[in-house]
């Protein structure tokens, strides 16, 4: 499986200066990455958001080695919200965070990245809009779900991600439906152990279903992060069974993957995320997308062939 490999290389330095060097590659990179600023994104969410498409918005970045690019990171985001303002698109633009960006992996980063992350979520409330904290590697998420936890007690409309290929998910779903969260459910795009993840992709579509189930049949808000048509269909009948109506959950995708298909959702009522990345830190989140489908990574080679 390329997966695996692909997601190993995404932590090598020696990978990310070949890839980065390729002629080809900003041209790839650009039918995932929004634009490298703010400046970029704005007429991109304008556009998006006159198609009825909503959004989430990412400022890529994870390679954090110090507070002082932890604060960075939240005065990006802090300068995205303040961008946001006057378009008053309330939760139509909502922001996606990895804490890891916010210090998490550095001494002391639990407390570090709740500090930096709690004035963002304190600025997008107060232009009636929210933040969804995103899952990484499976040692990251006990610190995670604290800290969603406590940004919980005064903004309730934060949400997480959870992912179906890790045994512990079906658990953390349960709990989470129960108290009423925003939750986006996904596959999972990091290297994992079989000691705590599903390898097998029929066990990790399996494992997508029943944790959808039970987030529909909760008390919660899901959010059905996949491009995969068959469980966006699945998707839809288990919002149908539990009695949802077409404002209480979501379907949630990539920029630049299965375009169409985000308009054909919206058109017929659904809410309709596009989840938007942007910055020069693109590196990782671009093999992320190429280690989740062959189809992206098969787009990417013949892009290098023909064009390289």
């Amino acid at each position: 499986m390329l997966g695996p490999v692909i997601l190993a290389a995404s932590r090598s330095d020696r990978m990310r200066r070949l890839v980065s060097a390729a002629p080809v590659t900003k041209q790839v990179v650009d039918r995932f990455i929004a634009g490298e600023d703010v400046d970029d994104v704005v007429p991109v969410i304008r556009e998006l958001t006159e198609r009825g498409l909503e959004l989430t918005m990412d400022v890529v970045g994870e390679d954090i080695t110090n507070p002082a690019q932890a604060a960075a990171a939240r005065d990006a985001y802090l300068e995205l919200i303040d961008r946001l303002k006057p378009l008053e698109l309330g939760t139509r633009a909502e922001m996606s965070v990895k804490l890891s960006m916010f210090g998490q992996a550095l001494d002391g980063g639990h407390e570090l990245a709740l500090a930096n992350i709690r004035p963002v979520v304190e600025a997008a409330a107060e232009i009636g809009t929210t933040v969804t904290l995103d899952a990484e590697d499976h040692t990251t998420l006990d610190s995670m779900f604290a800290i969603h936890e406590e940004l919980r007690k005064d903004f309730p409309q934060t949400g997480c991600v959870i992912q179906a290929y890790l045994f512990r998910t079906e658990a953390d779903a349960r709990r989470l439906a129960a108290n009423g969260s925003r939750v986006r459910l996904v596959k999972g795009a990091y290297k994992e152990p079989g000691s705590v993840a599903y390898l097998d992709k029929h066990e990790i579509d399996r494992a997508y279903v029943r944790i959808l189930r039970a987030l529909m049949e909760g008390e919660g808000y899901p959010m059905i992060g996949s491009h995969d048509p068959r469980l966006i269909a699945i998707g839809q009948e288990l919002a149908h069974q539990a009695g949802r109506k077409l404002d209480e959950y979501e379907f949630q995708m990539l920029y630049g993957i299965r375009t169409e298909e985000h308009l054909r959702l919206a058109a017929e009522g659904h809410r309709m995320r596009v989840y938007t990345a942007y910055g020069t830190d693109w590196y990782g989140y671009f093999m992320r997308r190429l280690a989740e489908k062959p189809a992206n990574l098969r787009f990417f080679v013949r892009s290098m062939i023909t064009k390289g």
